[in-house]
C-alpha cells in the first residue's frame, strides 16, 4: 500500500466539499457535513491560509483521507484527521499521524509540541497516538458533543519536540494533586498550614 500526501489548494474546493459531504464522521461533533457549511468553512480559510494547511491522504492513487493542520503560527499546532469509511481500520490513520508529526517538526522550527484531542471511545485514534509517541495529557469529562445528542469524554494527547527527536515519550506527572484535606495524597501535609 503506497501512501502519499498532496497539499490542498483552491482548485480542490469542489473535491473537498464532495469528500466532507460524501461520508460520515462518527468521531466528530457533526457526523454528516452540510455542503453549504463545508463551502463556508473553505471560504473562511479553515483549510488553507497563514494559520492552516491541508493535505490529501492518497492511498494507491485514491484520495482516502485528509489531514488539516491548524494554528501553524503558534508553537503548539493542532490537527484534524479524517479517513473515508472504506479506508478505516487499515493502519492509515497511524501512518498519517506519524507523517504529520514529522512534517510539523521539520517544516516549522518554532513548533515545540503538537496537540490532538479525540473522543474517549475512539480507540483506534488513541492507539495511533500512543504508537506515535504522544502522551495522554488530559481527560475532559462530558466535553465532546456526539452526533446522537449525548456528550462523551474527550482525551487530549501531545508530543514534545524533544521526545520526537529522541524517540521517547515523557508522560506528565499525574500524582501532583494535594489530597482532599490538603495533604500530598500520602497523608503528609502540603504547604505552610
Amino acid at each position: 500500500m503506497e501512501i502519499t500526501y498532496e497539499q490542498y489548494g483552491p482548485a480542490h474546493a469542489d473535491q473537498l466539499v464532495a469528500f466532507l459531504c460524501g461520508d460520515t464522521w462518527p468521531f466528530h461533533a457533526t457526523a454528516a457535513v452540510d455542503p453549504a457549511e463545508a463551502r463556508r468553512r473553505i471560504a473562511d480559510g479553515r483549510y488553507e491560509g497563514r494559520d492552516n494547511r491541508t493535505f490529501w491522504i492518497t492511498v494507491d492513487g485514491e484520495r482516502a483521507g485528509l489531514v488539516r493542520l491548524m494554528d501553524l503560527r503558534d508553537d503548539t499546532p493542532l490537527f484534524d484527521l479524517r479517513l473515508r469509511s472504506a479506508y478505516r481500520g487499515r493502519g492509515i490513520g497511524g501512518r498519517a499521524l506519524a507523517w504529520l508529526t514529522t512534517h510539523l517538526f521539520t517544516e516549522f522550527p518554532h513548533v515545540r509540541r503538537i496537540e490532538g484531542t479525540t473522543r474517549q471511545d475512539n480507540e483506534a485514534m488513541r492507539r495511533a497516538f500512543r504508537r506515535s509517541g504522544y502522551a495522554k495529557e488530559a481527560h475532559h469529562r462530558d466535553a465532546w458533543p456526539a452526533p446522537d445528542g449525548e456528550f462523551r469524554d474527550a482525551v487530549g494527547y501531545a508530543i514534545l519536540r524533544r521526545d520526537w527527536a529522541c524517540g521517547t515519550t515523557t508522560p506528565p506527572e499525574w500524582d501532583d494533586e494535594p489530597g482532599p484535606s490538603g495533604d500530598d495524597g500520602a497523608g503528609r501535609r502540603r504547604g505552610g498550614l
